[in-house]
């Protein structure tokens, strides 16, 4: 599975991975639906660091699409919340 990290490329992942970044994806909603910053930031640290070190590098060079996509680590609460509200405009 490709995980594109904001701003920072793309990492290839091995399926058996996928549980675990669809488990703190999960978490990472719910951070945002509360508003719980303090939440938001301890998840998103985590799932990057899990992408970053499961994930081996996709070459700048080679153009794969991703299945999931992740906020960079300094994302805050109202950045994802612009992101995602500017992707619902355009599924529209």
């Amino acid at each position: 599975m490709i995980v594109r990290i904001l701003g920072e490329g793309q990492f290839e992942l091995d399926d058996i991975e996928v549980a675990s970044l669809e488990k703190l994806d999960q978490e990472l909603v719910a951070a945002l639906d509360a508003n719980d910053e303090a939440t938001f930031r301890d998840v998103l640290t985590r799932l990057v660091k899990r992408v970053r070190s499961e994930g081996k590098p996709v070459p700048a060079d080679r153009f794969v699409p991703s299945k999931l996509t992740v906020p960079n680590e300094s994302a805050s609460l109202s950045e994802l919340r612009e992101l995602l509200s500017s992707e619902d405009v355009r599924e529209s």
